[in-house]
């Protein structure tokens, strides 16, 4: 997709508006998983999460090489939706966002902040996605796709910072949406020689990579009903899977009870908010505790942007802490 030079550029360009996040060793991780851990904060991003950086690489070549466009459009749960607001503002164009129904009431808040138009469609992320296309169509924006190489290299300098700092890390979980992360960090680490095991983590309830990685081939699923909404793809990129297939080790679940535990995890022993999917890596490490030890092990905690009521009630309740007390 990209080179170590290309990447180089689009971590200067992500630089401009985005200081490098931290990558902390928290002691008390350490003394859960029984290892050494890193966590990748993404969280501290100005979106709170990590996709504010393929938004800006995205939309700085588009601005350069088609300087007259109207405006974009484009359809997400919440994040992906976030990262292109915050760049268009910044480049001075129009921005509409296609998000479902019954979508996250904080994100959808914080798109509205970021001066995007935000249109409600459809059940599911599919439904928002057509109806963000029809629009596209219509009304001449540009359509900006959930998985593209723009997307995928600018997400990547979040990894490239990573390595710099931990270029020993033996194992690496990454969660997967539609797979940008994840297919950044696999070809980060490959440009910079490392030999780094990259694992994958699903919710069990929208294990469309999962399956497909087994099957060797797109699986698609009839819903994604997990409370982590960043992981809730029931269509799976083909051109996602080939990287994630090709170098990736293995996609491991993990349940709503599993990751519930790990926001709380989160929380009490790094005081840090993490949402779903960036709390997920945390759980499969949890999972993954016993063969794990002696490894330097890395978490990515690719956002914060958790709805309040979720998070009372994943945190702040009998329920979690019973979920936490069964993984330790």
């Amino acid at each position: 997709m990209f080179d170590l030079r290309e990447l180089e550029r689009a971590h200067g360009i992500v630089g401009a508006a985005v200081p490098p996040t931290p990558a902390h060793a928290w002691p008390l991780l350490a003394e859960r998983l029984g290892t050494d851990v890193v966590v990748k904060h993404e969280n501290h991003t100005p979106i709170g999460a990590f996709k504010v950086r393929g938004g800006l690489v995205y939309l700085e070549r588009l601005k350069r090489e088609q300087p007259n466009s109207p405006g974009i459009i484009s359809a997400t749960r919440g994040n992906h939706g976030q990262s292109l607001a915050f760049a268009a503002r910044r480049h001075g164009l129009r921005a509409t966002i296609c998000v479902p129904s019954g979508n996250s009431v904080e994100k959808n808040r914080a798109m509205r902040a970021f001066g995007a138009e935000l249109v409600e469609h459809g059940e599911d992320f599919e439904a928002a996605r057509d109806e963000a296309v029809r629009r596209a169509q219509f009304a001449g924006l540009h359509m900006v796709p959930s998985f593209h190489a723009d997307l995928v290299l600018g997400v990547a300098t979040y990894a490239l910072e990573l390595f710099r700092t931990a270029p020993d890390l033996d194992v690496l979980y990454v969660p997967i949406g539609l797979g940008s992360g994840i297919c950044g960090c696999i070809l980060a680490r490959d440009l910079l020689g490392l030999k780094t095991e990259i694992v994958g983590v699903q919710s069990t309830e929208a294990p469309s990579y999962a399956l497909s990685f087994a099957a060797g081939t797109v699986v698609t699923t009839e819903t994604g009903n997990t409370l982590a909404d960043g992981m809730a793809t029931r269509i799976p990129v083909a051109d996602a899977l080939a990287i994630i297939r090709k170098g990736a080790s293995r996609i491991v679940q993990v349940t709503d009870d599993e990751i519930a535990a790990a926001v709380r995890i989160y929380w009490t022993d790094t005081h840090n908010l993490a949402e779903g999917a960036g709390a997920a890596p945390l759980a499969a490490a949890l999972q993954d505790k016993a063969g794990n030890r002696g490894k330097r092990v890395g978490l990515i905690l690719s956002g914060g942007n958790i709805d309040f009521d979720l998070f009372r009630r994943w945190v702040g309740t009998d329920a979690a802490a019973a979920a936490e007390k069964a993984m330790a």
